[in-house]
């Protein structure tokens, strides 16, 4: 099965770090991030999972819960929990999916046989409240992700489901939005009481709405 943005993210029940899980209650009303990891006791993947743990609050306060998946068994995750634990100083908080069947993993299109026919690589999605995927980014084995970015992102789709507006490059929380070209200058002064900057008829920035 091949995601795609816009797509339903499929639904599934699993057992996990936390007990059994069905993924759509676990998300309830609010945000998720679903990740993937090609195995448990890997160095990249152990530094992945103890920086999510150090930024669960900031995940937290965005409403996103965030979930792991790796196709090793539980019992091997639990035991990996406790090296995460404390190696990176951290306490993981947040369920690792156990799925030794690969059923999940497939279902997301998480196994690319090229980079690997047994392991999962290091995918990524962000699914809304409306239980759509919104991102997905897929790295290759070697390389960990960047939390910062995924928060960046979140932050992003956020303010850009409940406001007429787009990011620019780099964008941070806080700074100037760009006017969506669907809305017109003159709705937009409207629409944007704080002011526009317009560059271009279809380069408008504005400040951040919800600021």
């Amino acid at each position: 099965m091949s995601l795609r943005l816009g797509d339903i993210a499929p639904n599934f029940t699993a057992q996990t770090t936390v007990g059994e899980i069905d993924f759509y209650n676990y998300l309830g009303d609010g945000w998720g991030v679903l990740f993937s990891h090609p195995a448990d006791y890997t160095p990249v993947c152990t530094t992945e999972l103890g920086k999510t743990a150090l930024l669960q609050e900031e995940f937290a306060k965005r409403n996103v819960k965030v979930l792991a998946l790796s196709v090793d068994p539980l019992d091997k995750h639990k035991g990996w929990v406790n090296d995460i634990n404390e190696t990176q100083n951290v306490t993981v908080g947040f369920p690792i999916i156990a799925d030794a069947d690969k059923s999940i993993a497939n279902t997301y299109g998480m196994i690319h046989p090229n980079a690997s026919e047994t392991f999962t690589v290091r995918s990524l999605f962000i699914i809304g409240p409306d239980k759509k995927v919104k991102l997905m980014i897929t790295y290759p084995a070697s390389t960990g992700r960047n939390f910062h970015e995924v928060l960046r992102v979140i932050d992003s789709l956020q303010l850009t489901a409940n406001y007429s507006v787009a990011t620019p490059a780099d964008w941070k929380d806080g700074e100037d939005v760009i006017v969506v070209p669907a809305v017109s200058t003159e709705a937009a002064l409207e629409k944007f009481p704080k002011g526009l900057n317009i560059v271009k008829p279809y380069l408008r920035y504005t400040p951040q709405p919800n600021k």
